[in-house]
């Protein structure tokens, strides 16, 4: 089924004007038997314009020399009214002056005609004259469907935003992990969706994904994917395994059954008696890990991501990276919509410039959260404060 408006289809549809009763019984013999046209005379040109907005003609004929009012005021008086100051209009005259018709074309008037003209000339002006207005007719009902559907969609997109944002975890602000995330969602919204919880009293899982693409279509399937994350949904899956949770993952939603798309993702199984965190990622940016003995000597470490995308391709093994947190530790997960950013004088900004911008610490001055540093700079150096991809940043302290 075809996705185009339909365009209401008018009719070719004549307006005379004229005080000669004569004249318009000339006109409507000359238009008989022409079935797409259709005919309409007025006598009183005091009731033009009433008469005018009552048929909406494609095409105005008019006569330029009558009693009740001067026919080039008339000219006027249809470009001043709303309904017809677009429609096109036909002058008629009883010989050709040229001061009158360029009055009459300064005024509005579309075509000068010497009344009256030979049958098939008459027709095809009125044809072309109502040709082009009728397309800027369905031009402007097409513009306006168009209007209504990006409301309607920009609606669709502000309510799964806002299911979005409903889905996402609870901050923890106390207890052996503490939770912090932003979420920054684009104006057309990605399909950036994150979440942790405990697996048992020893293993806490945490995992942020980014689907391809934009929209609500986007949108769901990052929500399903989280869904079965955090209802541990997968069939025949230890979630404490990383590699497991990808490899299922993968198979559970491939990309042709999602309408194409595909999502990338990291994500992290903390075991809470070795402070050790096993890891795996799909296409993914790696997470990032600032530890050390003391927030004075934390250093940087990037937790990669080397796996495949999820649903490119069913059976597809994962590599797990482990490592193990120090006293102090705090890991950062984010999407790609952190750092993929176009500058405000159109260079990208390098991977390695944001590696260097994470790894700061506040022994060097910054003050605040570093998410909100970051968001801030990135505003900063693109020169602008709307993303072209949704942000999505978790912190993790341990």
């Amino acid at each position: 089924m075809s996705n185009e408006p339909l365009l209401t289809q008018h009719k070719v549809t004549v307006l005379l004007i004229d005080d000669q009763p004569m004249i318009g019984e000339v006109v409507r013999r000359m238009l008989a038997g022409e079935p797409d046209v259709d005919f309409h005379y007025c006598r009183d040109a005091s009731k033009a314009l009433e008469e005018a907005g009552r048929i909406g003609p494609t095409v105005i004929l008019q006569d330029l020399v009558m009693p009740d009012i001067d026919g080039l005021t008339l000219v006027k008086n249809f470009r001043a009214n709303e309904a017809t100051k677009e429609t096109p209009m036909i002058v008629l005259s009883t010989k050709e002056e040229p001061a009158v018709k360029a009055e009459a074309f300064a005024l509005g008037a579309n075509d000068y005609v010497v009344k009256l003209p030979d049958r098939l000339e008459l027709l095809a002006r009125i044809r072309y004259h109502s040709k082009g207005y009728i397309a800027q007719l369905q031009r402007n009902e097409a513009y306006q469907a168009l209007m209504e559907s990006q409301k309607r969609l920009a609606d669709e997109v502000k309510q799964a935003e806002r299911y979005v944002l409903s889905l996402l975890p609870d901050k923890l602000k106390k207890g052996e992990i503490r939770t912090d995330w932003r979420f920054v969602p684009s104006a057309e919204l990605g399909g950036d969706s994150f979440g942790y919880h405990w697996l048992d009293d020893d293993h806490f899982a945490f995992y942020l994904l980014d689907v391809s693409g934009h929209g609500v279509g986007a949108a769901l399937l990052s929500v399903s994917a989280m869904n079965a994350l955090r209802s541990q949904a997968l069939p025949n899956t230890d979630f404490r395994k990383p590699s497991q949770v990808l490899f299922a993952l993968n198979n559970a939603f491939q990309m042709d059954q999602q309408n194409g798309l595909y999502f990338t993702i990291w994500y992290g199984v903390f075991h809470k008696p070795t402070r050790r965190v096993d890891y795996s990622g799909g296409g993914h940016p790696p997470a990032l890990l600032i530890g050390g003995p003391s927030a004075a000597e934390a250093k940087l470490e990037v937790l990669d991501s080397k796996g495949p995308m999820i649903g490119v391709m069913t059976d597809m093994e994962y590599e797990s990276g482990t490592t193990t947190l120090d006293r102090f530790a705090t890991i950062y997960v984010f999407s790609d919509g952190a750092y993929e950013l176009e500058k405000a004088d159109k260079s990208m900004w390098p991977f390695s410039e944001f590696l260097d911008y994470m790894g700061r610490g506040p022994h060097e001055g910054l003050e605040g959260s570093k998410m909100d540093r970051l968001i801030a700079h990135d505003r900063q150096i693109m020169g602008r404060d709307d993303f072209a991809d949704d942000l999505s940043i978790v912190e993790l302290i341990f």
